[in-house]
């Protein structure tokens, strides 16, 4: 009988991360360039077909598993679609048509350097005429330098991330784009950076960059509003579970013993 309340705790944790995760989607809901996240779950049907096809394992009589004390947990996912564009007229505001990843350089509190990659293409000017983001981190060209141009001047951004002065010819700048072969080997860090774990492997970006634009969030408030009622129910069926089998104890213990 105890078994039952394991099963039935392991369930309300594993709805609990669930409805975590689909809060801080919606917190994110407005947050330019935020990809969402999501959960994963298997049927036990679908694990025990997979084992009963399993013929690595030798012999006539196979194990089926162990026993269990409740509900395998979840992983988290990140949902790598493109989201809607929103049109702002500043040209330093940047969007990704398809897929590629912005190349940022990134400092932490201790001072120390390195290189994000995010999709996040709202970019400002210092007062060194750097293109820094909403964290001052600065967005890097495709030789890895920090893109300086003279704020007192008008530019135009091309599809291709081509920096130029309004009417002018020259190239001052080529904004960096990234692209990787699979993004299983890339992480979350913070809101919208990502950095590649190892097994990450480069490619050349197929995108297009859209100046006086911003790539909104890719959460659909809707959607994510349903699914956390749907997982609130869940949660609230498992406390039921545990209610019922406290009672059921409460009868064993004071009811069932006076009888003997």
């Amino acid at each position: 009988m105890l078994k039952g309340l394991y099963i039935a705790s392991t369930g309300m944790t594993n709805e609990q991360r669930r409805v975590d995760t689909m809060a801080n989607n919606l917190a994110n809901s407005s947050t330019t360039g935020f990809k969402k996240e999501g959960t994963t779950a298997e049927a036990f049907r679908d694990v025990l077909a997979l084992k009963i096809k399993d013929t690595s394992e030798p012999g006539f009589a196979r194990r089926l598993g162990t026993m269990n004390m409740g509900v395998k947990i979840g992983e988290n996912y990140t949902d790598y679609s493109q989201g809607p564009f929103h049109e702002t007229g500043n040209t330093f505001d940047l969007a990704i048509s398809g897929k590629g990843f912005f190349t940022v350089g990134f400092t932490n509190k201790a001072g120390e350097t390195s290189i994000k990659y995010t999709r996040d293409g709202c970019f400002t000017l210092n007062q060194k005429g750097e293109l820094v983001n909403k964290n001052g981190d600065y967005l890097l060209d495709v030789n890895g330098n920090h893109i300086v141009v003279d704020p007192t001047q008008n530019y135009e951004i091309d599809r291709l991330g081509v920096i130029r002065q309004a009417g002018g010819a020259a190239n001052l700048a080529q904004v960096n784009i990234v692209d990787f072969v699979d993004y299983d080997y890339l992480e979350k860090y913070g809101e919208t950076y990502f950095q590649p774990v190892d097994g990450a492997t480069f490619q050349a970006a197929d995108a297009q960059i859209y100046s006086g634009y911003q790539e909104t969030s890719n959460v659909q408030t809707v959607h994510e509003m349903v699914d956390m009622i749907a997982y609130t129910r869940a949660y609230e069926s498992n406390q039921k579970i545990i209610q019922a089998y406290d009672e059921s104890l409460g009868i064993a213990v004071e009811q069932l013993g006076r009888l003997s």
